[in-house]
This record gives C-alpha cells, sequence and structure tokens, in this order.
C-alpha cells in the first residue's frame, strides 16, 4: 500500500455499478428482486472464502429457496435475524475459475485488483451484477479498477467524492448531468493538460458531443451557483 503521508494525494470514495451477471449470488439476487443483499467475503476459509450475506427485505422463504436453488452456493446457514433483516453465511459451490472464467478473459487482472490501493466497503448483490462502495488512494487506482471493469464486463458510476470532503454540492443537478459531469470528471477531462477529449466523454456517455457540452455546461452552472450561494458573501451594492 502506498503511504499518503509522502505524497499528499487525495484519495476518492466511489461507488459503482458492474454489470456481470457470472458474479456470486446475482442469481439469488434476480429471484428477489425486492430483498437487498449486502455481501461480505471471509478470506480466511481458504481457496473459496464463504460469503455473509446480510438481506434486508423481501420475503425469507422466497430468498432461502433461491439460495437453495442457486448453482453457485454448496450451503447456506441462518445465523441470525432481526426485524425485516436476516444474516446467512454462504459456502461457494465454485471455484473463482469456475465462478468466473467463462465470463471474463483476464482472470489475472482481476486478481491484481485484490493488491490495489483501494478498500471495497460494501458489495451489494444485484440482478445482473454488483454495486460496491470503495475507498481508492488515487484517482489512477480508481481509473485501474474502473478500465478493468469496462473492458471485461459493464461498468457504471453513481458517485464519486474526495475522501475528507463535505456532502458535495450537486443535489439540484438531474442524473444526465450528475452522469456527465462524473464521466468527464473520471475520464481527465478537466485535467490539465486535458486527459480526455469531449469526443471520448460523449462516446463513453453514448450520445453526440453537442448534447454532452450542453450537460456540462449546465451541470458547472448549476455548481456554480450552489457554490456562490453558499459560500461566498454577498457582493456590496
Amino acid at each position: 500500500m502506498t503511504d499518503r503521508r509522502d505524497g499528499g494525494r487525495m484519495g476518492l470514495i466511489a461507488e459503482f455499478d458492474i454489470d456481470c451477471d457470472a458474479l456470486p449470488l446475482t442469481g439469488v439476487a434476480a429471484a428477489v428482486p425486492e430483498a437487498t443483499l449486502a455481501l461480505e467475503l471471509q478470506y480466511n476459509h481458504g481457496e473459496r472464502p464463504m460469503f455473509i450475506v446480510t438481506a434486508t427485505g423481501g420475503a425469507h422463504r422466497a430468498l432461502e429457496t433461491a439460495m437453495d436453488d442457486a448453482v453457485d452456493v454448496a450451503d447456506w446457514t441462518r445465523i441470525g435475524e432481526s426485524g425485516e433483516t436476516r444474516r446467512y453465511q454462504a459456502v461457494p459451490a465454485l471455484s473463482f475459475e469456475e465462478q468466473l472464467g467463462d465470463s471474463l478473459d483476464d482472470l489475472a487482472g482481476l486478481e491484481a485488483l485484490a493488491t490495489a490501493d483501494a478498500i471495497i466497503e460494501r458489495i451489494e448483490a444485484q440482478p445482473g451484477g454488483w454495486r460496491q462502495t470503495g475507498w481508492f488512494a488515487d484517482r489512477d487506482a480508481f481509473g485501474r479498477f474502473a478500465s478493468f471493469w469496462r473492458r471485461n464486463a459493464g461498468f457504471g458510476l453513481r458517485r464519486l467524492a474526495r475522501d475528507g470532503d463535505p456532502e458535495p454540492p450537486g443535489e439540484g443537478l438531474t442524473d444526465r448531468q450528475d452522469e456527465a459531469l462524473r464521466t468527464a470528471y473520471e475520464l481527465g477531462y478537466f485535467d490539465i493538460p486535458r486527459g480526455a477529449t469531449l469526443r471520448e466523454v460523449a462516446d463513453e456517455l453514448g450520445i453526440a458531443a453537442s448534447s454532452t457540452s450542453e450537460r456540462l455546461r449546465r451541470a458547472q452552472t448549476r455548481l456554480i451557483a450552489e457554490t456562490v450561494a453558499t459560500t461566498w458573501p454577498p457582493l456590496p451594492n
């Protein structure tokens, strides 16, 4: 791990979606979409780390039937429950290669991510993939992570913030403006010199460059207006 005291780098907190239905327990999530399934990996259990599954909402019987039927769950045990929340220990039925080998070409690259300057704080199994929240030492570390999933499956950024910052302004942005701004930032569009062109940002968003430019201008205008309104003193008359 890199000692940030030496480099003065600013860490990032990111929330993102990984679109890969081969990831563990996505089939269970698809069978019981009304349940929220948070996962923790117990790495001290050899080559097949067991999962702690915290399930909130959804019918108990439907969830447990889905785990019975899941091809990637060998066995499970209900550890406890409180209200609508249940906790399970799930034993994987598949090895790392068996689970993901048919869907990902670069398994070595995925293993390398485990040694990146990052901590994945939360994993949520969803139909079709995982939603994760993680801390990254800097944008390079986050970029390597995002690039891997873009190349091998699918990646959608939901939130990106610097660690230590208060909740950032931007509540007034539309979803499309927020997506455009965060995508441009992630790709390095605002760097000096630029790390990406407007066309590259537009291609990432899947829209025209003119539409991307308009969304970015509107998003920046809104952010500046919020900042001026909340942090700058009023101009003298």
